[in-house]
């Protein structure tokens, strides 16, 4: 009985081990191969226990003379148990470990020892490691999803605004679309000056009216534009409009002749200064007299207007970065000799808009950054690299290709001065003669060419101190890229401006004669 004891014991190690220790299919599988290629059979477990009874005996623990307690034997009593000897005449075993035996003596103890496992509450394993970083990973994971719907919520709060907004806005729209818009009755007030700018349309320049308070609404002004055709017409500008004037006014005001104000023409080769002809007596206004005349806002005794006076004065300044002098003329326009000319050929040639509302200071700053703009945009600032000239010095020279050649002469002209500054020729022009005087003829007199001024190229060689007149951008260009000739000598021969060029000085001597046969050098003093 007690061998049979032994191996039952040693089978049931072997099945909790397996139970335990379970192997993973690959280690059964790389097993039954082993076994395969050595031709080893599956140990059979039971195949040696002789076991003659079906059951295992029933006892109790009243009936068991070596039972001491729970979970302990004698062990003196177990081996001396005759009742064990005399069944098995097999060497004594080893005695099997210690183990709480089945209590199966009564159905009462069955039930009671259940609910005392149920009742009893396993310890709760100590967490790993791994479990640590599980836990961890899933804070940070509540954390994010909590900061994800804190997201949510004020994307949604922010999205909610815009839609109330958006709905206030468009029952505003749907409300105003059964009434008028609002309006002023008239008459209308004071004028103000109002720009339209390049590309505007009929509801920008409504806002514009708007935002000045010429109009109370910009639905009205827009509704009164389309209903007028002339405003396809209106041009980028600046206009003066009565304040506070019904919409429909305040349109047929804009597409009225009149309105606009702060245009400017500059002719080709204009001066700063008036000037008086010799023979007819008459006035050639200069830049200032322009300029004030474009500024004038308003009619008969309510007409305001910027003074000449007042621009002369603000063109003599010193600060002439607030003239929107630009950096490439700087240095020069600072060592001018006369500060009344200093802004000469700084106002290009062309057509200028500019704001008649603002102070001296600021027309003359619109209109010499916008005419500077103009200059670089021909290649101002990189034509030195062909003409040895300094971008101040190409301005210079293209105001004398204004002031003496006709067009199609002035590619020639510009290099007529080229080949003169390349050998330290004078230039000997008339027209920095006149420059420098109060009435001018395009004949000189030899008191007046041999009279030294900065300006007279009769009385030194070089270019004149500064421009002498208002290039326009086709001289500009002349001078950037003049005509490839020997020549260093011309005269206008006739009144319909025929110019002879020649590099001989007795061929220019025989031109000169012709022109003085027509009349043309004859001086009226």
């Amino acid at each position: 009985m007690t061998d049979r004891w032994a191996r039952a014991e040693e089978h049931f190690r072997q099945r909790e081990a397996d139970r335990r220790y379970r192997r993973d299919e690959k280690a059964w599988a790389d097993d039954r191969r082993r076994r395969a290629a050595t031709k080893t059979p599956e140990p059979d477990r039971w195949a040696n226990y002789d076991d003659d009874t079906n059951v295992i005996p029933r006892y109790t623990d009243d009936d068991d003379p070596l039972y001491d307690g729970p979970g302990r034997y004698d062990d003196e009593d177990f081996g001396a148990a005759s009742d064990f000897d005399d069944d098995f005449d097999e060497p004594e075993q080893p005695e099997p470990p210690q183990r709480k035996p089945v209590r199966t003596a009564t159905r009462t103890s069955a039930r009671t020892a259940t609910r005392a496992t149920r009742r009893a509450k396993p310890d709760r394993p100590a967490k790993s490691p791994r479990g640590r970083r599980s836990s961890r990973a899933a804070s940070r994971k509540a954390a994010e999803r909590k900061k994800r719907r804190r997201s949510m919520w004020i994307i949604g709060a922010v999205l909610t605004v815009l839609l109330v907004g958006a709905a206030g806005f468009a029952i505003k729209k749907f409300a105003e679309s059964f009434g008028p818009p609002a309006d002023y009755a008239g008459p209308g007030g004071p004028l103000v000056v109002v720009q339209v700018h390049p590309g505007d349309t009929a509801s920008q320049i409504a806002d514009s009216m708007l935002e000045k308070d010429v109009v109370k609404s910009s639905s009205a002004f827009y509704q009164a534009a389309m209903r007028n055709s002339a405003m396809t017409s209106v041009q980028p500008g600046y206009y003066a409009i009565p304040s506070k004037s019904p919409a429909a006014d305040a349109v047929t005001t804009l597409v009225g002749k009149g309105s606009r104000v702060g245009n400017l023409v500059v002719a080709e080769g204009r001066l700063l200064h008036d000037q008086h002809d010799v023979k007819t007596g008459s006035t050639t206004e200069g830049l200032y007299t322009k300029i004030s005349a474009a500024s004038c806002v308003g009619m008969a005794t309510q007409q305001k207007c910027v003074s000449a006076q007042d621009l002369a004065a603000a063109a003599a300044s010193t600060d002439l970065a607030a003239l929107g002098v630009p950096a490439w003329a700087m240095e020069s326009v600072r060592a001018a000799p006369d500060r009344s000319r200093q802004l000469d050929g700084l106002l290009a040639a062309g057509t200028w808009d500019f704001d008649p509302s603002g102070t001296p200071q600021q027309i003359l700053r619109q209109l010499i950054t916008q005419s500077a703009a103009g200059y670089e945009a021909t290649g101002l600032l990189q034509s030195g690299a062909q003409t040895n000239l300094t971008p101040y010095q190409t301005l210079i020279a293209a105001s004398l290709v204004e002031r003496e050649a006709s067009p199609g002469d002035r590619a020639k002209v510009a290099r007529v001065i080229l080949n003169r500054l390349a050998v330290d020729q004078p230039l000997q022009f008339d027209s920095t003669v006149n420059y420098g005087l109060d009435t001018t003829e395009l004949a000189t007199t030899d008191d007046d060419r041999e009279t030294k001024t900065p300006w007279n190229t009769y009385a030194m060689s070089g270019l004149p101190a500064n421009p002498i007149a208002a290039p326009s951008l086709d001289s500009l260009r002349a001078m950037e890229k003049p005509e490839p000739g020997d020549w260093l000598y011309f005269v206008t021969v006739d009144a319909k401006g025929t110019t002879m060029f020649t590099a001989s000085y007795s061929e220019h001597l025989r031109n000169i004669r012709i022109a003085q046969q027509s009349g043309i050098l004859d001086s009226g003093r």
